[in-house]
């Protein structure tokens, strides 16, 4: 099998039409889009952990905090298909250095916020840049690398995923830490601001300039039929604080019928050979995109939920301060960036197999902590649950990044941003399923029982049975596909392989 080939670009109607020739400055680019992407995941966490200071200081209530949070991740999730279609049609270099400046900006004003609307205000649009940003991370991967380089490089995407995710409470708690006083909490929007700064000069310097599709059109009945859809799936979740679950209910089935009227209008594109907002043949006919996407997205309800249960369960359980709470869960985030580096260097090599071993050393991993956490001596927990946190974050190096490759892989580069984006829209609905659920599930058995203990366990079971259906389908698509491989073995060490592309459809 040949580099080429298993990159699915090789033979391929975009190997052809692009003529690839390896552009030098590839690997100082893709650092500076994991920077960018590495900011703007963080922001997803790093304020948690700031939000009593910001009530505090600005007077808010408790809904209006939450927004905070929450407001960031809903237009996040809103933007990125929509950013990864425009990406592919306008050019990527340009939708990220304009999504990344707008990032700054909206950072700085932040930070400057004077009161608790504004402040809202500025975290709803630093989200929109911030998912315009996303996709063009995974979509610039899959434009200046091939082979096992796209390999290695979303190794370095899956680690920067997996510790943005986990080190957001610790770096949270660290700059609280150093910027102390009741004005300390800006700074976690301020230090943003000479990042991107730097980041945007670097990028205009290195991505790659590249021509227009073509494909400028855009499907505004698509944008707002997929954006109807997301919000009314996502609006309750993140209202989840203030009862927007038993409240929003109803959004939750009108969601699911406006996506499924976005589905069928996309296809009545396809059928009349116009450019859809998302083409369904990613989903039908490019091998591993949807399987990839399933997988991903039940991951992301136990993955991002079990931080606010951790945060939850040991500064309120065992009294420790935000800092502290987060150097607690330091080992999985250790364990979990160095596998995926070394998981993107392997997934050419063991395909599907990888995720399944990743994936059951998670739920090893988090399992056995969740029994430690709840049996040892309190005042030692913390320290002996730090081997079984370490073997969950390995596992999940190798869960993140070989599926976003194995799950991208396989889509012509022409269509990468869109793929991209679909693909982190369903990690974001996953994320918010699992951080509205798993402390809601928290307090209803502490409310209860008291029990703290009783409580962690309760809410890590739950996470664990989001992350076994994703090993149950990924061990089902690994089983598939050595069946599909077993009558065209040619040797023991070779096996064809024959990309299925979009255009094929």
């Amino acid at each position: 099998m040949t580099a080429a080939t298993s990159a699915g670009d090789g033979p391929g109607p975009d190997a052809r039409e692009t003529g690839y020739e390896p552009d030098p400055h590839r690997w100082r680019a893709l650092w500076v889009t994991l920077v960018a992407g590495f900011m703007s995941l963080l922001d997803v966490t790093i304020v948690a952990v700031a939000l009593p200071t910001v009530q505090r200081d600005l007077h808010a209530s408790p809904a209006q905090v939450q927004w905070v949070v929450s407001g960031y991740a809903l237009t996040f999730a809103l933007a990125l298909v929509t950013a990864g279609r425009l990406g592919d049609a306008l050019g990527r270099r340009r939708i990220f250095l304009l999504a990344l400046g707008g990032f700054v900006v909206f950072s700085a004003a932040c930070g400057a916020a004077p009161d608790i609307t504004l402040l809202v205000a500025a975290r709803l649009a630093q989200g929109l840049a911030a998912g315009f940003m996303a996709p063009q991370n995974s979509a610039l991967i899959q434009q200046l690398f091939r082979g096992a380089e796209r390999g290695r490089a979303f190794g370095l995407f899956g680690a920067t995923v997996g510790i943005s995710s986990a080190t957001g409470p610790v770096l949270g708690g660290a700059v609280l830490a150093l910027a102390s006083g009741p004005q300390g909490w800006r700074w976690i929007f301020y230090v943003n601001v000479p990042i991107g700064i730097l980041a945007v000069l670097l990028g205009r310097r290195l991505l790659p300039r590249t021509r227009r599709s073509g494909r400028g059109h855009v499907d505004l009945p698509g944008v707002l039929l997929l954006g109807t859809g997301v919000l009314g799936l996502m609006y309750p979740l993140v209202q989840a604080d203030s009862g927007g679950i038993g409240r929003l209910w109803w959004l939750f089935p009108a969601g699911a019928v406006v996506l499924a009227v976005f589905v069928r209008w996309q296809r009545r594109l396809v059928a009349r050979d116009a450019q859809p907002l998302l083409d369904p043949r990613l989903f039908t006919t490019v091998r591993g995109y949807a399987v990839g996407a399933g997988i991903g997205t039940l991951y992301f309800i136990g993955f991002s939920g079990v931080w606010l249960v951790f945060a939850l369960f040991y500064q309120h359980g065992l009294g420790f301060s935000p800092l502290r709470s987060g150097l607690a869960v330091t080992p999985f985030a250790l364990g979990s960036a160095g596998a995926a580096v070394v998981a993107g260097r392997l997934v050419d090599r063991f395909g599907r197999l990888l995720t399944v071993c990743g994936l059951l050393g998670v739920v090893a991993g988090l399992g056995t902590t969740a029994l430690l956490l709840r049996f040892a001596p309190l005042d030692i927990a913390p320290w002996v649950a730090a081997p079984a946190l370490f073997l969950g974050g390995v596992g999940s190096g190798f869960v993140v990044s070989p599926n976003i490759t194995m799950t991208l892989r396989e889509v012509p580069v022409r269509m990468a941003g869109a793929a991209g984006g679909a693909l982190q829209t369903g990690q974001r609905l996953g994320a918010a399923v699992g951080t509205a659920a798993l402390p809601g599930l928290f307090y209803v058995v502490l409310d209860r029982s008291g029990d703290h203990r009783g409580a962690l366990v309760t809410a890590l079971g739950a996470a664990l049975a989001g992350m076994v259906a994703s090993l149950a389908l990924a061990v089902s698509d690994w089983r598939r596909g050595r069946r599909a491989r077993r009558p065209h073995r040619t040797c023991p060490d070779e096996v064809p392989h024959q990309p299925v592309h979009a255009e094929q459809a």
